[in-house]
This record gives structure tokens, C-alpha cells and sequence, in this order.
């Protein structure tokens, strides 16, 4: 085991810490394409290693009351259900023989993802809602914990276009809210692969080990890089990466017929 995983497990929480970006759609492909992983256990140590990079960051963000707590409320309320019911759907895939499948789609989340969040930063959608509409806030969270259960995907890029949408809060108080939302849901994900045993814990330790120290560098680089620049970049590498894993998925599953 080299120190390759210490080093990317610095990178991810620095672009973490530098440009909100959220870490499992990060994490997930790069574990599948460079370490080799298979996508149950490349999801499950993704999400183990992403709670416990934002347990460094979430109480930086309580502490300077930037949470929205009745939209976080809100979106638990259909996230909780939606991260177990994506949890079930990969556990069913893989176990059914279909992890070609459950790799394109993986793929197609992370691509997807990675678009919407491009598409975001593009068109500068950085204004507030209008009004509070929780319930529509919990319906589309719902779809947001499916993919964070089933890819570890989509809680940073969907959770906030979700909260800019629906929710009347601060730029700041978007971040702060989808980081605690992604937490919790990382949590209750990677919670039940640390309990079913399906994660890789040499490749966790050395990830959190690079992730500690990238998660404070990238705190303070916030105030010294641009940003959007960097979340553009990011995002635009992810779109490829994501499109890869769906044309491996779905090239393995043609040769299968």
C-alpha cells in the first residue's frame, strides 16, 4: 500500500475545504478508477471518509450560526428516508449480480451532478428563494439521499441548487446547511457499510489520515483561490470521469449479453 491514498485523501478534503464541492462525488470515482475498488466498497468507504472529513468542518459553520435549521428540518425529512432507501438499491444491485450496472450508474450520477453544479456556477444562481416552500425542499431531498445512499453523489452539487431553490437563506447559510445535510447523510450511509463490513479500511485510515490535514490547508485557502474558478474546473474533470464509469459499466454489460 503506497501513500497514493494519503495524497488523495489530502486533495479531496482541500477541494472540500477550498470550494464547498461536495466529497463523495468526488471520492466514489476516484476510488473506482485509480485504487481499483469495487463500487459497493468504493461507496462505502467514500461516505465513511466524507463524514468524517465534514465532522472537522461542520462545527466551524454551528459556531458562526450559519445553519438554517428549520431547512435542514426539512430536508432530513426526506433525506433520512431517501439515503436508506438508496442504501438498499445498491445493496440489491451488487448482490444481484448487476455491478456493471450499479458502476453506470454510478457513472450517470456523478456526471449529472457534476453538470447541474457547472450549470450553476456558470449562470451565477447564487440568489435566495423568494419564499420557504419546505415541502417541496423535503420532496427533492428525497432524490438527493437516494443518490448520496446508492453513489455517495449528489448531496453538495444537488443539496444546495435544492436550498437556493426553496429555501430563503444566505449564501453562507447554504453552504453551512447542505455541509450538516451531507453530513448526517454520510453518516447514516456510511453507517451501515462500516457495519456490513463493505469498505476498504487500509485505503479509510490512509484517506483520513491525507483528509485531516487537507480539510484545515483548505479552510484557509478559501480566502487566497478563486473559488468558482476552481468548483468550474473540478466539476468539468468530474463530468468526464463520471461519462468514463458509465462507458465501463455499460461496455461490461454489453460483453455479459
Amino acid at each position: 500500500m503506497s501513500d497514493m491514498e494519503t495524497a488523495i485523501g489530502f486533495l479531496i478534503a482541500v477541494a472540500i475545504g477550498t470550494t464547498g464541492v461536495g466529497g463523495g462525488v468526488l471520492t466514489t470515482p476516484i476510488l473506482i478508477v485509480f485504487l481499483g475498488l469495487p463500487v459497493k466498497e468504493a461507496v462505502g468507504t467514500a461516505l465513511v471518509f466524507v463524514a468524517a472529513v465534514k465532522t472537522l468542518a461542520v462545527p466551524v459553520y454551528v459556531w458562526r450560526r450559519q445553519i438554517g435549521w428549520k431547512a435542514l428540518g426539512c430536508m432530513l425529512a426526506g433525506g433520512i428516508p431517501g439515503v436508506l432507501g438508496g442504501t438498499w438499491l445498491l445493496d440489491s444491485a451488487t448482490s444481484g449480480g448487476l455491478s456493471n450496472l450499479a458502476l453506470a450508474a454510478v457513472g450517470l450520477v456523478v456526471a449529472v451532478s457534476a453538470a447541474l453544479s457547472l450549470m450553476r456556477l456558470i449562470k451565477r444562481q447564487d440568489r435566495p428563494a423568494q419564499a420557504d416552500r419546505c415541502p417541496l425542499l423535503a420532496l427533492s431531498s428525497v432524490g438527493i439521499g437516494v443518490e448520496v445512499g446508492f453513489s455517495s453523489a449528489g448531496a453538495g452539487a444537488l443539496g444546495t441548487l435544492a436550498l437556493f431553490q426553496f429555501a430563503r437563506l444566505s449564501p453562507a447559510e447554504v453552504v453551512g446547511t447542505d455541509l450538516l445535510f451531507g453530513f448526517v447523510l454520510a453518516a447514516i450511509g456510511g453507517g451501515f457499510h462500516f457495519a456490513g463490513g463493505t469498505f476498504n479500511s487500509l485505503i479509510l485510515i490512509k484517506l483520513i489520515a491525507g483528509g485531516a490535514l487537507g480539510a484545515v490547508l483548505g479552510a484557509y485557502l478559501t480566502s487566497v483561490f478563486p473559488a468558482r474558478i476552481l468548483r468550474s474546473a473540478i466539476s468539468a474533470w468530474l463530468i468526464l470521469l463520471g461519462v468514463h464509469l458509465c462507458y465501463r459499466g455499460l461496455g461490461a454489460l454489453s460483453k455479459a449479453f
